[in-house]
C-alpha cells in the first residue's frame, strides 16, 4: 500500500482542515515528519490508521476522542485518505462519533460514525464500494490490504513504544501475522481438514462397532456363528409352510371365481326386469308426444310470416317520425323569417355610424402628435431629480470619509502601543520550550513503566481467571464423561426390554421363535434413545475441547508474563539514578510550562496579527484619502449638469398648447394619455357596432334559406312513408290468410321463440332415441337369458369363506417362519457390510491419521504444516533482516530462528534469537537493550517488507512509517540506520520517519513540518 493524499479536519491538534500530498514528495521518498512535542507528528499516523480501520496507531484513544478542542463547532471531524494498492487507487472517508452544531437553532446533536470507501478508476470515474456502514468499510479494507489493524501496526506502522512487539512476538502471534502476509491459510485449512477427517474416521469406527453389537442383540444371538446355524435350521420348515400356502391360495382363487360369475348372472336378471318396466312407461307417453308434434308444426308456419310483419311495423314507425319532423321544420321556418326582418331594420343605421367613426379617427391623430414632446419633457424632469439626489449622496459620503480617516488614525496609535507589549512577552518562549522538552522525555519514560506494570497486573489477573476456569472445565469434562458412559451402559442393557415391548400373545418371538412369553424382559427406568446417547457423547467431546483450550490459554498467558516481568526490571534499572520525581508532579510542571508556552505562543501570534493589521490599516488610510478627493470632484461635476438641464426644461415648456402649459410634465402626460384612451375607446365601440350589424344580417339570411329547404325535404319524406306503409299492410294480410290463420291474434298464439322451437324439436328426437335404445337392450338381454336359471349365491359365499380361512392359517404359519428367516438374513447381510466398511476405515485411518498427526504438529518437533512453511519463509526474512542488522550493529548481531522444541504443548518453530558476535553466544531477543531492540525491530520490518514483495501473490508492503526510536541510538548506529533507510528507498519503498534527532533533519531534506500554535497546528511540506 502506498499513500497518495491525506486530509484531516478538526482531528487531533489540527483545528482546521490540513492536506498532505504524499505524491508531491517524489517517487518512493524517504521523508521526515518534523515538529515539536505535542505538535501532531504521531497524529498523522493516527489519521491514516483511523481512516483505514477506525482505530489509532497506539490504540490509547478512540476515534470519538480525536476531535480538536479549538475547532469551530460547524467544522466536522473527519479524515479522507487516498491510497494505492498495486495499480488500483482507492479513497476512504471516515467520520467518528461526535457532537456537532445543529443545522437549525442553537445547541448540539450527536453525529453518528460514518465510513465511505470508493475505488478511483484510471479514467477518473469513482465506484462506490461502501456507502456508509463502518463495519463493512473496515472489513473491505482488511480484505484489500490483507492486514487487520494489529498486523498493520506491526508491519507497516511502527508506533511510538510499539516497535518491539513484532520482534518479541511468540510463535502463535507471529504465525497469525505471517500467515496473513504470505497467504498461507491453505496449509492451515489442510491441517484442519486432515484433523477433521481423522476424527470423522474414529467416530465412524465407534459407531460401526456399536451398530454391529446392536445387530447381534436384535437378532437374539451372541455371535455370527450362532446366527449362521439358526439360518440353516429354519430352511426346511419354511419350505413346507410355503407349499401349504400355495395350495390354499389356489383353492381360494377358484371359489372366488365361481362366486363372481354367479353375481354377474344375478345382476343380468335384475337388469332385464328393470328394462321391461321402463319400456311400459314409454308406451304410455305416446299421445302426449303426438300433441307436441302438432304444436311444433304451427310454430314453424308462424315463423315464416315474421319478416312481413316486421316490415309493416317498420313503415308504420317511419310514417309517425316523418309527420313529427314536418311539424318541427315548419316552426323553425317561421322563426327564421322573423329574425331576418329584424336584421333588415338594423342595417339602415350603418351610414350614420360610419360618419361618427371618421370624426373620431381625425381627433385621435391630432392628440397623438403631442405625445413625443411630453415624453421628452418628462425624461428631463426625471434626470434633474436624479442629479439632485446624487448631489446629496456625494456630500454625505464626503462627510463619512472624513470621519473614517479620523478613526483610522486613532486605531494606528493603539496598534503601535500593543505591539511594544507583545514583543516583550514573545521573547521568553525559547527558554520555556527547552524546559518542556526535558520534562516530557522524563514523563514518557515513567509513563511507559507504569503501562508495563499495568499490563503485568492484567496478565496476572487473566492468569488467575484462566486457572479457575480450567478447574471448572476439568470438573465439567469429568461429569460429562461419566454421564455418557452411564447412558451407554443403560442403552446396551435396555435393548432386550425394547424388544420385549413388541411381543404379542400367540405370535413368535423374533429372537427365539417361541409363541409363549412367560418372563419378558423389562426395565425399571426409562431407557435412553440413540439421540440422547449421541447428545451425551457430543457434550463430553465439547467439554474436553473446552478444557484443552483453557489449558492452552493458561500456558500462553504464563509464557507472556515472564518476558514482561523481565522488561519491567530492565526499565526500572534504566531509570535508576534519575531524579525521584513522581508522574503527577512532572505532569503539573509540564502543565504550568504548557500554559506559559501557550501564553508566549499566543503573544507571538497576536504580534504577527497586529503587525499585519497595522500594515493593512496604513494601506486603508491611503485609500480613504484618495476616496475623499474623488467625492469632492464628483460633487462639483453634478452641480454643473443640473444647471444645464434647468435651461432645457424652460425652452420645451413654451412649445406646448395653452391647456398643457400650466401643468407639470407628469400631469400633462397623464391628461394626454386619458384623452387618447377615451377617443380610442369610442372608436372601438363604433367599429364593433358596424361589424355586429353586418354579421347579424348575413347569419339571418342564411338561416331563412336553410329553414325553407328543410321544410320541403320533410314533406317529401312524409309522402313516401305513406305509400310504403300501405303496400306493406296489403302484403302481410295476404300471407296471413294463405298460412291458414284467421287473424293476427291466432298468429300470436302460435308463435314460439327460436330457442323454444329448438328445445321442443330436440325433446321429441331424444324421446324417440331413448325408446328405440331401450327396446333393443331388452330384446338382446331376453335372448341371452333364455336358457339360464337364477344362481344360489349364499351357498357359493359360504364356500369362499371356508377357503379364505384355510388360506389365512397357511399364510400366518409361513409369514412367521419367513419373517424370522428374513430378519436373520438381513442381520447377516448388515454384519457382512459392516465388516467390509470397517476394513476400509482401517485402511483410510492408516493414511489420514498419520497425515493428520504430522500436519497438526503431533510429531517429535511439535511443528505443524503451516508453521513449517512459515519457518522457511521466516528464514528468508531473517536473512534479509540480518544483513541490515549486521550493518547497523557494526557486525555484532544476527537474527536467528529458534529451532529447539518449546516446553510442554506450547507452539514452537517461529521464535527468534539473536547471535552476539562479541560473546559468540545465542540469546533471546528480549535481552537486547532499548536501542538494540529498535535496530533489530527496524531490520526485521525491512526484511519482512523485502520478502513479502518478492513472493508472487503476496501482500505489497510499499510503505513503512517509523515513530521515534532513533533517539536511543548512538551517533555511529544512527548513521548506519539512516544509510539503511536510504538504501531501502532506492529499491522502491516509501519511508516516513518521525524523530526529534537533529541529525535526521540534517540528512533527510524532504520533510513534513508541523508548526505548533496556540489554537491548532499547521502542516507544511518541504521538498529539496
Amino acid at each position: 500500500m502506498k499513500p497518495l493524499t491525506l486530509e484531516m479536519s478538526a482531528f487531533g491538534p489540527f483545528a482546521d482542515t490540513q492536506h498532505i500530498d504524499f505524491s508531491g514528495l517524489g517517487d518512493n521518498p524517504l521523508f521526515l515528519i518534523n515538529g515539536p512535542t505535542g505538535a501532531g507528528k504521531t497524529s498523522i499516523l493516527d489519521a491514516i490508521c483511523f481512516a483505514l480501520y477506525g482505530k489509532t496507531t497506539g490504540n490509547e484513544r478512540e476515534g470519538s476522542q480525536m476531535r480538536c478542542d479549538y475547532a469551530d463547532d460547524e467544522l466536522l471531524t473527519q479524515v479522507i485518505f487516498s491510497f494505492e494498492l498495486g495499480h488500483r487507487r482507492y479513497r476512504i472517508r471516515r467520520v467518528p462519533e461526535q457532537q456537532r452544531a445543529k443545522s437549525r437553532g442553537d445547541g448540539f446533536t450527536l453525529q453518528k460514525s460514518e465510513a465511505e470507501l470508493l475505488r478511483i478508476h484510471e479514467d477518473g470515474k469513482e465506484e462506490l464500494l461502501v456507502a456508509n456502514k463502518v463495519t463493512d468499510a473496515t472489513a473491505m479494507v482488511e480484505d484489500l490490504t490483507g492486514l487487520d489493524v494489529d498486523q498493520f501496526r506491526q508491519v507497516m506502522v511502527l508506533p511510538q513504544g510499539k516497535f518491539r512487539e513484532l520482534l518479541l512476538a511468540d510463535s502463535k502471534e507471529r504465525e497469525k501475522i505471517f500467515s496473513q502476509l504470505f497467504q498461507t491459510h491453505i496449509y492451515s485449512r489442510i491441517e484442519e481438514r486432515l484433523k477433521q477427517q481423522a476424527l470423522d474416521i474414529k467416530a465412524k469406527a465407534r459407531d460401526m462397532q456399536q451398530r454391529r453389537q446392536g445387530i447381534l442383540d436384535t437378532a437374539g444371538v451372541e455371535s455370527i456363528e450362532a446366527l449362521q446355524q439358526t439360518l440353516c435350521e429354519l430352511a426346511a420348515p419354511l419350505a413346507l409352510a410355503e407349499q401349504a400356502k400355495l395350495q390354499a391360495v389356489a383353492a381360494k382363487e377358484q371359489a372366488l371365481k365361481a362366486l363372481e360369475a354367479a353375481k354377474t348372472l344375478a345382476k343380468e336378471f335384475d337388469a332385464r326386469q328393470k328394462l321391461q318396466l321402463q319400456a311400459d312407461a314409454f308406451t304410455a307417453q305416446e299421445p302426449q308426444q303426438l300433441r307436441l308434434q302438432q304444436q311444433l308444426q304451427l310454430a314453424r308456419r308462424a315463423e315464416k310470416l315474421q319478416p312481413a310483419k316486421h316490415q309493416l311495423q317498420q313503415w308504420q314507425l317511419e310514417l309517425t317520425q316523418a309527420q313529427q319532423a314536418l311539424v318541427n321544420a315548419e316552426q323553425q321556418q317561421l322563426q327564421a323569417k322573423a329574425v331576418l326582418q329584424q336584421a333588415v331594420t338594423a342595417q339602415a343605421k350603418l351610414p350614420l355610424l360610419e360618419t361618427q367613426k371618421q370624426q373620431l379617427q381625425l381627433q385621435l391623430q391630432q392628440y397623438q402628435q403631442l405625445q413625443p414632446l411630453l415624453n421628452n419633457l418628462g425624461a428631463q424632469h426625471q434626470q434633474l431629480k436624479q442629479l439632485e439626489r446624487q448631489i446629496q449622496a456625494a456630500v454625505a459620503s464626503e462627510q463619512q470619509q472624513r470621519q473614517l480617516l479620523q478613526q483610522q488614525q486613532q486605531q494606528k496609535t493603539a496598534f503601535n502601543a500593543e505591539i511594544v507589549k507583545l514583543s516583550a512577552v514573545a521573547s521568553k518562549m525559547a527558554a520555556l520550550q527547552q524546559q518542556q522538552y526535558a520534562l516530557s522525555r522524563q514523563l514518557e519514560q515513567r509513563q511507559q513503566l507504569d503501562q508495563l506494570n499495568q499490563q503485568q497486573q492484567q496478565l496476572q489477573h487473566a492468569l488467575n481467571v484462566a486457572e479457575a476456569q480450567g478447574k471448572l472445565a476439568r470438573d465439567k469434562k469429568q461429569q460429562a464423561e461419566t454421564e455418557y458412559k452411564q447412558l451407554q451402559l443403560a442403552w446396551h442393557q435396555g435393548q432386550a426390554a425394547i424388544l420385549a415391548k413388541e411381543l404379542t400373545a400367540d405370535q413368535p418371538c423374533p429372537v427365539c421363535g417361541s409363541r409363549q412369553h412367560p418372563q419378558p424382559a423389562h426395565s425399571q427406568q426409562s431407557l435412553p434413545t440413540s439421540e440422547q446417547l449421541d447428545q451425551a457423547q457430543m457434550q463430553w467431546e465439547l467439554a474436553r475441547t473446552e478444557y484443552d483450550n483453557i489449558r492452552s490459554e493458561y500456558k500462553s498467558l504464563r509464557d507472556r508474563l515472564q518476558p514482561l516481568t523481565e522488561q519491567i526490571t530492565l526499565q526500572q534499572q534504566q531509570l535508576e539514578g534519575k531524579a525521584d520525581q513522581n508522574v503527577a508532579v512532572t505532569k503539573t510542571m509540564l502543565d504550568n510550562i504548557g500554559i506559559a508556552l501557550q501564553q508566549a505562543q499566543q503573544a507571538t501570534e497576536q504580534l504577527e496579527v497586529r503587525r499585519g493589521e497595522l500594515e493593512t490599516l496604513e494601506l486603508n488610510m491611503q485609500q480613504s484619502q484618495q476616496q475623499l478627493e474623488l467625492w469632492q470632484l464628483q460633487s462639483a461635476e453634478l452641480q454643473r449638469n443640473a444647471s444645464n438641464i434647468h435651461g432645457i426644461l424652460s425652452e420645451q415648456q413654451r412649445q406646448l398648447p395653452q391647456e398643457f402649459q400650466q401643468l407639470d410634465a407628469v400631469t400633462a402626460e397623464a391628461k394626454l394619455t386619458q384623452v387618447l384612451s377615451d377617443i380610442a375607446g369610442q372608436l372601438t365601440v363604433a367599429a364593433q357596432q358596424i361589424d355586429l350589424i353586418q354579421q347579424h344580417f348575413q347569419q339571418a339570411s342564411i338561416a331563412a334559406t336553410q329553414a325553407d329547404s328543410e321544410a320541403n325535404s320533410r314533406m317529401e319524406r312524409l309522402n313516401a312513408a305513406k305509400v310504403h306503409q300501405q303496400q306493406a299492410e296489403t302484403e302481410f294480410l295476404q300471407q296471413l290468410q294463405a298460412a291458414g290463420f284467421n287473424d293476427n291474434t291466432a298468429l300470436e298464439h302460435a308463435t314460439l321463440a327460436s330457442a323454444a322451437m329448438a328445445q321442443l324439436e330436440q325433446q321429441l328426437r331424444d324421446w324417440e332415441k331413448q325408446r328405440d335404445q331401450l327396446i333393443g337392450k331388452l330384446e338382446a338381454l331376453q335372448q341371452k337369458l333364455q336358457e339360464s336359471a337364477v344362481p344360489d349365491l349364499p351357498t357359493l359365499e359360504q364356500r369362499l369363506t371356508n377357503a379364505q380361512r384355510h388360506w389365512q392359517q397357511a399364510e400366518s404359519a409361513w409369514q412367521q417362519l419367513h419373517t424370522q428367516m428374513a430378519n436373520l438374513q438381513r442381520a447377516a447381510d448388515k454384519l457382512q457390510q459392516e465388516a467390509q466398511a470397517s476394513r476400509l476405515l482401517e485402511q483410510q485411518y492408516a493414511v489420514v491419521g498419520t497425515l493428520a498427526d504430522v500436519a497438526n504438529g503431533n510429531n517429535q518437533g511439535k511443528l505443524s504444516l503451516q508453521r513449517f512453511v512459515l519457518s522457511v519463509l521466516l528464514d528468508d526474512v531473517l536473512l534479509e533482516a540480518s544483513e541490515r542488522l549486521a550493518l547497523m550493529s557494526k557486525g555484532r548481531y544476527r537474527l536467528l530462528r529458534k529451532e529447539d522444541r518449546a516446553k510442554g504443548n506450547k507452539a514452537s518453530g517461529l521464535e527468534l534469537e539473536v547471535e552476539d558476535a562479541y560473546s559468540s553466544r545465542v540469546r533471546p531477543v528480549a535481552t537486547l537493550s532499548g536501542g538494540e531492540s529498535f535496530m533489530a525491530a527496524l531490520a526485521l520490518a525491512l526484511g519482512l517488507s523485502d520478502v513479502v514483495q518478492a513472493y508472487a501473490g503476496g501482500i505489497r508492503l510499499d510503505t513503512l512509517f517509523i515513530d521515534e526510536g532513533f533517539g536511543s541510538l548512538d551517533q555511529d548506529s544512527l548513521e548506519l540506520a539512516i544509510r539503511t533507510l536510504i538504501d531501502l528507498q532506492s529499491t522502491g519503498r516509501m519511508i516516513g520517519v518521525i524523530s526529534h534527532v537533529s541529525e535526521m533533519k540534517e540528512q533527510i531534506t524532504t520533510r513534513i513540518d508541523i508548526a505548533k500554535q496556540v489554537r491548532g497546528s499547521h502542516i507544511r511540506v518541504v521538498t529539496p
